[in-house]
């Protein structure tokens, strides 16, 4: 490269330097976008190929060649050849279930990604300011009370909501503006206690033969009771908190450096952090709500984001989608194939994510944020 730029700088002197390194400038950035888009190809063929292997794995297996003519007679408008069990196994329990893992771990991961670049902290998670112990809470007093399945999802989402709205409004009362991001961190923590508390004590007082088993099984998380009615709750409030996050990505790189080189850019950090907030606690409040307590996901996917594509929010954010996407997926074919009885996801997911994130600490700070 020296000899180029001493030649360029001979025959058109200063210019035809600067000329030079811009345009060996522009050649790197496209070309590592280049990779990035290969790269975010691989994760989607990855999570095609994850949700075809999860269709033919349960109790009941299904041969992918059938599945997929199965697909084609649906889509075509021909006649299906398959049995009214299989038929029914696949639309009303395998593909609910399926796309529930997509977007739960999706939208945590996401959120997760986003409240690590928000408070500039790798070690942060989606449950950071209340979230998940506030559904949990919801979830808890929905299942004393008896209510159905819709109910105890709209409480434990209502509750998630709340939860952080509680953090959210105390940080602002206290901080004043001063040290905002780490008061809205230990008012998350605090909120987070206060609902865990609660939660213990609804257990404390439900009926032991009943109502604590299945609050237990509810926050130990699980995608078994999953059905078409559910895919369409959980939608919603993951697409509309998802779209602004998207769109939005690439503040969330210059936020990450700081409010005062955000504020010099004319980034307004205090409604662009109260969006991306609003945002992620959707996302998270939905995904807890269906799923229950599925921890580690939205800590430890977006470090494996980062290590395959990055830093930058532009690429990481949709990484950590298709990633998260595809690793709960992996988990979930665990959890109901392993034994007769199904596993919690939450105990696969903490059982994988501590000994990952012991990797990820042995191995250094390197492209954290």
């Amino acid at each position: 490269m020296g000899n180029a730029v001493d030649y360029c700088q001979y025959c058109y002197g200063d210019k035809g330097l600067e000329s030079n390194i811009l345009w060996k400038g522009l050649v790197e950035v496209a070309f590592y976008r280049k990779i990035k888009i290969s790269v975010m190809g691989i994760l989607a063929i990855l999570l095609i190929i994850a949700i075809f292997v999860s269709l033919t794995l349960g109790r009941y297996a299904i041969p992918l060649a059938q599945i997929i003519t199965i697909l084609m007679s649906k889509l075509l408008d021909l006649p299906v050849t398959c049995s009214k069990t299989m038929e029914m196994v696949l639309f009303n329990v395998r593909i609910p279930r399926i796309f529930a893992a997509i977007l739960v771990g999706g939208a945590l991961s996401v959120s997760g990604a986003t409240y690590q670049g928000l408070f500039k902290n790798p070690m942060v998670s989606p449950d950071i300011l209340g979230a998940s112990a506030g559904a949990g809470f919801g979830a808890a007093i929905a299942i004393l009370i008896s209510l159905g399945s819709i109910g105890i999802q709209i409480s434990a989402f209502l509750f998630g909501l709340g939860a952080v709205v509680i953090s959210y409004t105390m940080s602002t009362i206290i901080s004043r503006n001063n040290n905002a991001i780490l008061v809205l961190v230990l008012t998350g923590m605090v909120v987070s206690t206060m609902f865990s508390s609660f939660t213990s004590m609804v257990k404390y007082v439900a009926d032991p033969e009943s109502k604590l088993p299945a609050i237990t099984f509810w926050l130990m998380g699980g995608l078994s009771s999953i059905s078409k009615n559910d895919i369409a709750v959980l939608l919603i409030p993951i697409v509309i908190g998802l779209v602004p996050l998207i769109l939005l990505r690439w503040r969330l790189n210059v936020i990450s450096f700081g409010d005062e080189e955000a504020q010099a850019m004319g980034i307004d950090t205090k409604k662009m952090r109260l969006l991306f907030i609003i945002s992620s606690t959707l996302m998270t409040s939905a995904a807890v709500s269906v799923s229950g307590m599925v921890g580690w996901i939205g800590l430890i996917i977006p470090h494996i984001a980062r290590l395959i594509v990055g830093p930058n929010y532009k690429a990481m954010l949709p990484a950590s989608f298709l990633i998260g996407s595809t690793f709960l997926l992996f988990v979930d074919d665990i959890a109901r194939n392993t034994f007769t009885v199904e596993i919690p996801l939450g105990i696969l997911t903490s059982l994988i994510g501590a000994p990952f994130f012991f990797y990820l600490l042995a191995k250094g700070r390197k492209g954290w944020v």
